[in-house]
């Protein structure tokens, strides 16, 4: 090619090569403080992409677990008020069953029918505040409910009523049985053994439904971290990598200005043909 002091091949070679090395040098500054390889859709729409949709996913997980945590809580209240109320029965069958003697007199039987009464009336009271968060699985009209079991919310966990309330299917002890004489005890006895065994069988049912909320509130903290290590794997830069790239880009760099440097001292080369 002819010498020419009007265009500098050398020089726009050596500039295209050191606007390259920029460039490189840049993105790998960008890896490096970002700690991502695909910070934003430009470095890589298609993972970039794929990233955000799990992304998304790891947000609705966490929904999930806050949703299993709630349901975990308000289990585990009705199930320590359920033992309490179990507890209680067992003492409203040692009150009964000693009513049931035809010899006590009534001084006695009227202070155990007062003492059964007042443990009786504490039932209600621990069913009617066995609530968390708006949930109570115990009292009269309960209903139970759902907690989220997937990130598309297509699926739940459904949770049933226990009521334990006085008068309820569970505790068939009502809220004006007594121990007055003992006829009215021996119905009471009856009464409060039936619903010893079914709050027992209650208990039992919610024990499982815990142990089910427990399982799948594991998983699903599980499953939002292989997700988040999946995106990681994704976008995240490889930073021994890059800190050993960047100081072959920096020397690169030197080099492409020194290169240029040189090119430019290329048209004065000219000026000694003419001295």
């Amino acid at each position: 090619m002819a010498n020419s002091v009007n265009t500098n091949l050398g020089a726009l070679i050596a500039l295209q090569n050191l606007n390259a090395t920029n460039a490189e040098l840049a993105a790998t500054q960008t890896r490096i403080n970002t700690g991502k390889k695909v910070a934003n859709a430009k470095d890589n729409g298609a993972i970039w992409a794929i990233a955000q949709g799990q992304r998304a996913d790891i947000g609705a997980l966490g929904a999930v677990k806050s949703s299993l945590d709630r349901g975990v809580s308000a289990v585990d209240v009705s199930l320590a008020a359920g033992e309490s109320i179990s507890d209680l029965l067992l003492q409203l069958k040692e009150k009964a069953l000693a009513a049931t003697d035809s010899s006590l007199q009534s001084a006695s039987r009227a202070a155990l029918n007062e003492d059964f009464k007042a443990i009786r009336d504490q039932i209600n009271v621990v069913a009617s505040n066995a609530e968390f968060n708006g949930i109570n699985l115990l009292d009269t009209g309960a209903t139970g409910f759902e907690a989220l079991a997937n990130a598309a919310g297509t699926s739940t966990l459904t949770i049933g009523a226990e009521v334990l309330a006085l008068g309820s299917t569970n505790v068939t002890v009502a809220t004006t049985t007594t121990i007055g004489t003992s006829s009215q005890a021996t119905a009471a006895l009856a009464l409060v053994n039936a619903s010893i065994d079914s709050v027992s069988g209650a208990l039992a049912r919610l024990g499982t439904k815990a142990k089910a909320l427990d399982t799948h509130r594991v998983f699903v903290g599980k499953l939002a971290d292989a997700l988040e290590s999946g995106v990681g794997n994704l976008v995240d830069a490889d930073l021994a990598k890059e800190s050993a790239k960047l100081q072959s880009l920096q020397t690169k760099q030197q080099l492409g200005v020194q290169a240029l440097g040189i090119a430019n001292q290329s048209p004065q080369i000219l000026l000694s043909l003419f001295q």
